[in-house]
């Protein structure tokens, strides 16, 4: 059988240099653990544009419709403010995410108890913290027409934007969050303004019945959006996985993240519809974006795409063993004191550059043998 297909896309910024690391511990595990990936790498966001004049080629869209998953750095930097919205880094993500149709896209928030201290809140709260978000990523307000802003009849303007959800699109995403409540503690929280919004009725009335014809056997609550937000720094680890729609999603999985103590922890993955071979069409980059102020200083901190890798391990290639080994490897580096510039709190801890957290990686991995 053929090796599983990655397609990485470092982008621009701190992409390429947290990329790299990522590289190394995909070698590791090709030369250790006999884990064997056919690996390409392409252009997008302004790097696309520098040689393409797009933020990403037909070419290479076509190479990630056809590959098992892609990894993708950070776009954008201020080299590019000044383009044409068309053309701005952005839109090659925005593309990627469109014709791949990934629509449930999944933020975990996960503490680790040596960085317990980093976040805002009391150490007892978050500490053991780990939740999934999943957001739907390719409908709702951000999508639905009509849209725009126009001149009114009174010498003013009117902003409009339409919030839209159909039966299959609130599906599709309600069951994307049961198999994976499925893989963790079994629970679903759906969130929604039901109060409100006919949208959030209907949101409520498909997940329900998700729930009672395909998934009875996972427990599912169901909570404000407002609410949630308030839950969410009250008493996080009364949840586990969480889903909500695009908007609601981006708002509460930043709020998520921040528990956390650092954007440079974290990774995501954004799903769509199963392919022939039966893996879902996948795309997976970290939280952070591309840090201009910090490119080229070896400062940044690769953790959370080596963590988006892990995901991939997991929810792409059935390697769910092997991303527990990843995520334990990082967890015990983290745990011996050694830290990025994000990481470093008051002067505790080893300060090391970006490869350095890479070499630190790669030897908590070769003590997993």
């Amino acid at each position: 059988m053929s090796n599983p297909s990655l397609l990485i896309l470092p982008g621009d910024g701190i992409g390429p240099e947290v990329m790299t690391q990522v590289q190394r511990i995909i070698d590791w595990f090709g030369e250790k653990r006999g884990l064997q990936f056919d690996v390409s790498e392409d252009l997008v966001g302004g790097a696309a544009y520098d040689k393409h004049g797009v933020p990403l080629a037909d070419e290479t869209m076509a190479k990630a419709l056809e590959v098992d998953a892609v990894l993708l750095g950070a776009v954008g930097g201020p080299k590019y403010d000044d383009l044409d919205f068309s053309v701005k880094p952005e839109r090659g993500l925005l593309r990627l995410r469109k014709e791949m149709d990934l629509f449930s896209n999944l933020r975990p928030a996960q503490c680790f108890d040596a960085l317990a201290d980093f976040s805002s809140l009391k150490k007892d709260i978050v500490s053991g913290l780990d939740i999934m978000i999943v957001r739907e990523l390719t409908s709702g307000v951000y999508f639905g027409e009509p849209r725009g802003i126009q001149d009114d009849n009174e010498g003013g303007r009117v902003g409009v934007n339409t919030q839209r959800y159909t039966t299959a699109e609130i599906r599709r995403v309600a069951r994307s969050a049961f198999e994976l409540a499925r893989r963790r503690s079994n629970k679903v929280c759906s969130m929604e303004k039901a109060n409100v919004m006919e949208s959030g009725i209907l949101w409520r009335e498909e997940v329900t019945w998700v729930h009672q014809n395909e998934y009875p056997d996972v427990e599912l609550s169901h909570m404000y959006a407002d609410n949630g937000a308030m839950q969410l720094v009250r008493a996080p680890k009364q949840f586990d996985v969480i889903v909500t729609d695009n908007l609601f999603g981006d708002i509460l999985s930043d709020c998520a993240a921040m528990l956390t103590g650092s954007l440079g922890m974290l990774p995501s993955a954004s799903l769509g519809a199963p392919m022939e071979n039966g893996r879902p069409k996948a795309l997976y980059e970290p939280v952070h974006g591309s840090a201009p102020d910090i490119t080229g200083q070896g400062k940044a901190n690769p953790i959370a795409c080596i963590l988006s890798f892990a995901m991939a391990l997991r929810y792409s290639f059935d390697q769910g063993g092997e991303a527990t080994r990843l995520e334990d490897a990082v967890e015990a580096v983290l745990a011996q004191g050694v830290r990025t510039a994000d990481l470093m709190q008051a002067g505790d801890g080893k300060f090391v550059s970006t490869v350095e957290m890479g070499d630190e990686i790669l030897k908590a991995l070769d003590a997993t043998l």
